[in-house]
């Protein structure tokens, strides 16, 4: 029973039709499946499995530069349900991919064009255990595992644009910043926690919440 229980949480649930495509309108869907409506089988077209716009740079990520492209359940109804989505990123020089988090799903991330600095930190999932940083410099080609809810980034350590391409086993995989999680959340976390959690000033804390508020991301 564990092993099968876990093994049911580790993407998006398996289908139970041959497609489920997403639709906003109620008035005009088959079924509900997956927090989407199916849109009528009749009314499916080629469309429905087809979005465009993956080979140019996307819109803006952060504030560091990097931009994202998406081929999701949002931009490609047809995914819904299947459990898969992928996406493009461009970073420029010396830009970043915050450490953040995917908690729907596993990322597999392979570099067309620049240099890059991957890493992701493990869980302390048993006593005394220490988070592990595994980490690596990836050159066109090169690909790299994310495993699913564990925080990881990445950096362009080279002089030119960077690009890659990262898959998910999610629809709709999700990311949660931490940075932004942390000191940009509405209503706000109190100073207090975050002074005693990073072991620092209250006047620390206000100044880098203020910073994302002139960020405004």
């Amino acid at each position: 029973m564990t092993l099968v229980t876990s093994m049911s949480y580790a993407s998006d649930s398996i289908p139970l039709q041959d497609f489920c495509v997403a639709i906003n309108d109620p008035n005009n869907s088959h079924v509900l499946v997956n927090g989407r409506f199916c849109k009528n089988p009749e009314h499916v077209t080629a469309d429905d499995f087809f979005t465009s716009g993956l080979n140019m740079s996307g819109y803006d990520l952060n504030p560091f530069g990097v931009t994202i492209a998406a081929a999701n359940v949002r931009t490609l109804p047809g995914l819904n349900t299947l459990g898969i989505s992928l996406y493009r990123l461009d970073y420029p020089p010396h830009s970043l991919n915050a450490p953040h988090t995917n908690p729907r799903g596993s990322e597999i991330l392979v570099v067309v064009e620049g240099m890059l600095y991957v890493g992701f930190v493990t869980s302390t999932s048993a006593p005394n255990m220490k988070n592990r940083l595994f980490s690596k410099i990836l050159h066109p080609g090169d690909v790299f595992v994310f495993p699913m809810g564990l925080i990881h980034f990445q950096l362009n350590v080279g002089k030119t644009k960077a690009i890659a391409f990262i898959a998910l086993n999610s629809q709709l995989p999700g990311g949660n910043n931490i940075p932004n999680a942390l000191f940009d959340s509405h209503p706000p976390i109190s100073d207090d926690i975050l002074a005693k959690a990073f072991q620092v000033d209250k006047k620390v804390v206000d100044y880098i919440q203020s910073q994302f508020e002139s960020n405004n991301y």
